[in-house]
């Protein structure tokens, strides 16, 4: 089972709902997903330290 821990505070680019962001692993890719709509992206650990730059305070990892 694949544990999916929402981000607290964050709104959903395509409808703009807040809090219904999930962010889990699924077979080592990072991925976030809305529960109120279809949105839904993924990324690999390599495009989330290029996007870590200096406007990124931490970099959350779930085990």
């Amino acid at each position: 089972m694949t544990r999916k821990r929402f981000v607290a505070g964050a709104k959903c680019p395509k409808c703009h709902a807040q809090d219904s962001i999930v962010l889990f692993k699924e077979n080592g890719i990072e991925t976030v997903e809305c529960v109120e709509c279809d949105y839904r992206e993924q990324q690999t650990e390599a495009k989330v330290s290029q996007k870590a730059k200096s406007e990124v305070i931490g970099l959350f990892k779930p085990e």
